[in-house]
């Protein structure tokens, strides 16, 4: 599909995403508010120090490269790109962010939530079988298969995955409601924290023998943002 397109659906996924803004992040009580790393000359607001607005510039407010496949060959078989406050840092206070999410066949981008944001995905190419799990204690299953032109969401700190379903690699765009939605992908953090879960605590919560739980701590767990 042509970069004109991809550029189309980006700006309608940011604008979607910002109309979820509000439910999230804190309203800016200015214009803008750029990043600064100096700060002996700068201003605390909504946690990023901000920049004096007079010596702001539209690259401040500026990414490229979005329509650039990347690369999937890796053991999860998906890569996340994101555009968020640490890639744009004119964001900071505005409450909205963007990634780009490429499946490879049978690609997953693994159960995980976003503990800051709620996120509407847009599959540009490809077949997704996508889902979320609600809180306890219903712990409800929510899924849906996906083809180019359909959206989902995903609400705000719930567990949600997207798998690949069909014959070739897959693109989504994804807007989020924060600057800094954060990432939790849940076997990641549970057999790949450092340091480690004791065992015996893995052991009971998942019920299973400590051999199990040996394994899986053995692993080497990918993190594909």
């Amino acid at each position: 599909m042509g970069s004109l397109n991809e550029c189309l659906i980006i700006a309608i996924m940011l604008g979607l995403a910002s109309s979820l803004a509000y439910a999230s992040d804190p309203d800016p009580l200015q214009d803008f508010c750029v990043v600064v790393n100096d700060s002996k000359s700068a201003v605390f607001v909504n946690g990023k120090f901000c920049q004096d607005p007079k010596i702001a510039k539209a690259d401040d407010f500026f990414f490229s490269g979005l329509q650039v496949p990347r690369n999937t060959s890796n053991p999860v078989g998906s890569t996340v790109t994101p555009v968020n406050v640490v890639q744009i840092p004119g964001l900071n206070t505005l409450g909205v962010s963007l990634v780009r999410i490429d499946y490879g066949v049978k690609g997953l981008n693994p159960p995980h939530t976003h503990p800051r944001a709620t996120e509407i995905l847009f599959v540009l190419e490809g077949t997704l079988y996508v889902g979320f799990v609600t809180s306890n204690p219903d712990n409800k299953l929510f899924t849906k298969t996906l083809y180019p032109g359909d959206v989902f969401v995903f609400p705000e700190g719930l567990i949600h995955f997207q798998f690949n379903v069909g014959e070739t690699n897959a693109v989504a765009f994804a807007g989020l409601s924060s600057q800094n939605p954060g990432v939790i992908t849940i076997a990641n953090a549970v057999f790949g924290s450092d340091p480690p879960i004791s065992p015996d605590v893995l052991t009971k919560a998942f019920q299973v023998e400590k051999n199990v739980i040996d394994y899986l701590q053995a692993q080497f767990w990918w993190d594909n943002n």
